[in-house]
């Protein structure tokens, strides 16, 4: 593994992008030893402003706890992938939902149109669990953790009564994201 490796989950507020981010600390740290710190912002409303979570992993001690460089991004609103796009690196992997996100005339790395809106609305029934699906997605294609370590972390984090739901959201999310390595 690099020395450090960034991540950054970005959309609107009450999109679970917080809890994404946890989760995939959890799963570095708790359950495979790495070094990881999460990081998160938000604007002052409670649902709708503008949300981020980044998570640093590392085999070294991490000095500075933000994201500065960006290897992997997820943005799950047009205005999160405007206003996080520039930091991005050259060679980073953007992960950008085909409804919420249209206009790609900033994008810089290489760029993953995928719809994970309508696989929540089809496989799930509702779009509730998108930021699982999104955070599949992530793990799949970085392969940053195992499966077995996010989807140990993610039964710890979510609510009691929707591990079931968030187990098939993630598996999902590693479906898609199997599809777009195998088509690339």
């Amino acid at each position: 593994m690099n020395d450090r490796i960034e991540f950054r989950f970005s959309g609107s507020g009450g999109q679970g992008l917080i809890l994404a981010g946890i989760i995939l600390a959890d799963a570095a740290a708790i359950y495979e030893g790495k070094n990881a710190v999460q990081t998160q912002s938000y604007g002052p409303e409670a649902r709708g402003g503008s949300s981020k979570s980044e998570v640093i992993v590392s085999d070294s001690p991490i000095e500075y706890p933000k994201a500065t460089k960006v290897d992997y991004m997820v943005a799950l609103t047009q205005e999160s992938f405007d206003k996080y796009i520039d930091d991005v690196k050259e060679t980073g992997i953007v992960i950008a939902d085909k409804e919420l996100v249209t206009d790609f005339s900033k994008a810089r790395g290489e760029l993953y149109v995928i719809d994970m809106v309508k696989s929540a609305r089809e496989e799930l029934g509702r779009v509730l669990g998108l930021n699982i699906i999104a955070l599949g997605v992530l793990v799949e294609i970085s392969e940053i953790v195992s499966h077995e370590s996010i989807e140990n972390a993610l039964i710890k984090r979510v609510p009691s009564g929707f591990e079931d739901y968030n187990k098939k959201a993630i598996e999902i999310g590693f479906k898609l994201g199997k599809e777009l390595k195998n088509n690339n």
